[in-house]
């Protein structure tokens, strides 16, 4: 095992594979930090040249050198998010249909909205606005896939036939606001900040939803995300107001294609239909 982490650390092409893994990106710098840190204490004590790994792999270094090896690998682990979000773009390789497999069997046995310790995706969830801190927390939503039926009894519509379709119906908003609604509603004193889907199989979806205590004192003493703490932000998600919301409402466009969204689909309407004359005067 030591000559194959010695390999490693002496091969720096190794570093330049995408699908290098997130835990072994790790393991070398925790080496170099001991192999330092040992060979520090011992030079203090003695100005005899002693050999820098203590594991039984001999390779003699000069401190100037492993310093440099230090703070290259130590950038590798800064780049550690970057790997991580190239195994979830390359989802059909066998790994990731493996683990998505898997945790899928895993999550149908768990409740529609349970509590994670950790994201399953943190690259996307610290883009998104996840911090490993106090008052931060994730949660799992499971959201039933497919179209919306026409809520009436038996199928029956008293109208026009233009208005008698019961199902192939598409529900307006997606299914990651869906999800951000559920999680908002059943956890009323959190704000929800973002969302990112997980898993997904042939009956629902999975995604984890970011959430944030608006009482802890580690939020409200963070000048960074403390704007959530007013009482205007709660349940940004029952109103359009996150990035699933602004979606739906039509709001990622600019441009003369997307005019008749602004401010809003109904507050154009409105403008639309009202008639406005100027008095005379």
């Amino acid at each position: 095992m030591n000559e194959r982490v010695g390999s490693h650390i002496l091969d720096p092409t190794v570093y330049d594979s995408p699908t290098w893994s997130f835990a072994l990106v790790y393991k070398p710098v925790s080496l170099l930090t001991r192999a330092a840190s040992a060979h520090a204490a011992k030079t203090l004590t003695s100005t005899a040249e002693v050999p820098l790994w203590s594991n039984g792999c001999d390779l003699p270094f000069s401190f100037s050198s492993l310093l440099a090896l230090l703070c290259r690998f130590l950038s590798a682990a800064h780049r550690a998010y970057k790997y991580v979000s190239e195994l979830w773009r390359k989802k059909q390789s066998d790994v990731m249909r493996f683990l998505q497999r898997v945790r899928c069997w895993e999550y149908r046995q768990l409740p529609s909205i349970v509590r994670v310790t950790r994201p399953t995706r943190p690259d996307k969830a610290r883009r998104l606005g996840y911090k490993a801190k106090q008052g931060y927390v994730i949660y799992r939503v499971r959201v039933r896939r497919g179209g919306r039926k026409r809520p009436v009894p038996k199928g029956i519509v008293y109208g026009k036939p233009k208005h008698q379709g019961i199902t192939q119906l598409k529900f307006q908003r997606n299914k990651r606001s869906v999800a951000e609604e559920r999680a908002g509603r059943k956890l009323g004193g959190l704000r929800v900040v973002n969302s990112y889907w997980v898993n997904e199989d042939s009956t629902y979806k999975y995604y984890e939803i970011i959430l944030i205590d608006p009482a802890h004192s580690a939020i409200r003493n963070d000048p960074r995300i403390n704007w959530i703490c007013k009482g205007v932000h709660k349940h940004r998600e029952l109103r359009g107001l996150t990035s699933a919301g602004k979606k739906y409402r039509g709001l990622r466009g600019k441009g003369h294609l997307h005019h008749k969204a602004r401010p809003s689909r109904r507050a154009t309407w409105k403008r639309n239909q009202t008639l406005s004359l100027r008095r005379y005067r």
